[in-house]
């Protein structure tokens, strides 16, 4: 399948290669706007602190949903996301071989703190991070196994009192020991689910 690349559409100078985890120690805060910056798309797009554009989703075919790609600023593919029946598989760039990792919604109804887990592939069905609270409202966190928070969801503050953004614009903290590619790649499954 071949997609379109375009340039750079954010007016800052610098186009970072990939987002590489948070390096300098502190969380990276992200801004998620829940719009393609392309007419009559579907899609993401994410800025840093700094208003640099750092990933973009445009889906041209706004009816399918089976198959999404997380690209980063100036248009290479990171992550394909490919829906299943029941879970969503996660694979490095345009590859359909080799998931990164499975997301599958909870259907446990006596753990209703859980929205989903996220499993290694395929011979590895325990959970590598949960994800706890509610997409619905912006207001969720992700766990790894050890119960660490390495990413979470937030509603987008105003400056300006009484200004409220609603829930297309939301904030995404990611901890610097985590893959900021990955927590974005989580969300967009996230908004597909709920």
């Amino acid at each position: 399948m071949a997609l379109i690349r375009m340039t750079k559409v954010h007016p800052n100078a610098t186009v970072p290669e990939a987002a590489p985890p948070s390096s300098n120690g502190s969380s990276a805060v992200l801004t998620v706007w829940k719009k393609s910056l392309l007419f009559n798309c579907d899609g993401f797009t994410v800025f840093d602190a700094k208003g640099d554009l750092v990933f973009r989703v445009d889906n041209y075919m706004s009816h399918n949903k089976a198959l999404i790609v997380l690209m980063d600023a100036s248009g290479n593919s990171l992550l394909t996301i490919r829906r299943k029946k029941l879970s969503w598989l996660v694979f490095d760039g345009e590859t359909a071989t080799n998931p990164r990792f499975s997301v599958k919604k909870n259907i446990n109804p006596l753990n209703t703190k859980c929205l989903v887990h996220v499993s290694s592939p395929a011979g590895k069905p325990e959970a590598v991070h949960v994800i706890e609270g509610s997409y619905v409202q912006r207001c969720c966190a992700m766990y790894d196994k050890n119960r660490r928070q390495v990413a979470e969801i937030k509603p987008k503050e105003t400056a300006v009192k009484g200004v409220a953004f609603g829930t297309d614009v939301f904030r995404l903290i990611v901890e610097p020991e985590f893959d900021m590619a990955i927590s974005m790649a989580i969300v967009i499954i996230l908004d597909q689910m709920f």
